[in-house]
């Protein structure tokens, strides 16, 4: 003779009949899916986050000079260049993947209130980033800075602008983007000051 308890057991063995089973072989794919996409979403925007901040220490590099009583303050487009690259490394991320927009930000040169021929063009110097706001001419470095706003009263800020794309590849099983590479854009301007 069974047990009150046993009993219990028993009925309830008898009348699930596997429905558990068959909902987490639902559910469980799904949520798996939802997991990994939070997972991959996470990395896209961390890696936004880091680019970013390279942008901005690639802009405060190009506009203040590396040394300040020297005779020579360097290059500001390839001190942009190494401050993007330090960040990224301190990131571990990998600095040769960097590559140009393919349309660089509109930008008119400073005191022009249209632009002429498309806005100012990127940095010839640099192959990685655009740095707009810095010319090389023949070889010979000139400052040609950028219109970042315009002002109430006057001709409004000008500075210098950094920009890049870093590659990322999204995966995720049953998704379109599955396995395709993604081009996170990152963009930083920053006033010039007189030294």
């Amino acid at each position: 003779m069974m047990g009150w308890k046993q009993q219990i057991v028993l009925r309830f063995i008898r009348e699930t009949r596997g429905q558990e089973i068959a909902e987490a072989a639902v559910v469980l794919p799904l949520m798996f899916t939802v997991i990994l996409g939070i997972f991959w979403f996470g990395q896209a925007f961390s890696i936004y986050g880091t680019i970013t901040q390279a942008a901005r220490q690639g802009v405060r590099a190009a506009v203040t000079p590396a040394c300040t009583t020297c005779a020579s303050a360097g290059d500001p487009s390839t001190n942009a260049y190494n401050a993007v690259q330090n960040t990224l490394q301190s990131a571990h991320m990998n600095p040769s993947l960097l590559r140009q927009p393919p349309t660089p930000p509109s930008f008119c040169a400073c005191g022009q209130t249209t632009c002429t021929g498309g806005g100012a063009a990127c940095d010839g110097n640099q192959s990685n980033i655009c740095v707009q706001g810095i010319a090389h001419n023949n070889g010979n470095l000139s400052e040609n800075l950028v219109q970042l706003s315009s002002g109430t009263t006057g001709a409004g800020v000008c500075g210098v602008s950094v920009s890049f794309q870093y590659p990322y590849t999204f995966w995720l099983p049953f998704a379109s983007i599955s396995n395709q590479k993604i081009w996170i854009q990152a963009q930083a301007e920053m006033r010039a000051e007189t030294q």
